[in-house]
């Protein structure tokens, strides 16, 4: 009974290393600001192809996690930026300068 308890929190540990790495190449994306709305913590972006949510290159409004996130930002700045789907609803979790 051990070794399946210890076989098995192995086994949970090795999937919980790995799923968070899973695809996160794919996470960011190249994108370039044409517009921000800090009060209402919104940004409009034109985006390459967002891979992991299989959506393909266009401009649209997301929604900031944090306001904060859209401080620093500029209209024409190049980006990488990170996109969850809660519930339908685009957000973006992180935005980068480009290299």
């Amino acid at each position: 009974m051990n070794t399946l308890k210890n076989t098995l929190a192995i086994s949970m540990i090795a999937l919980g290393m790995t799923l968070p790495f899973s695809g996160f190449a794919q996470d960011l994306t190249d994108g370039e600001i044409k517009k921000v709305d800090l009060e209402a913590g919104k940004v409009t972006i034109k985006h390459g192809e967002i891979k992991h949510l299989e959506m393909p290159s266009m401009t649209m409004v997301f929604t900031a996690k944090n306001k904060n996130l859209l401080t620093d930002i500029k209209v024409g700045e190049k980006i990488k930026f990170m996109v969850i789907n809660e519930g339908g609803k685009m957000i973006v979790t992180d935005i980068q300068p480009a290299q």
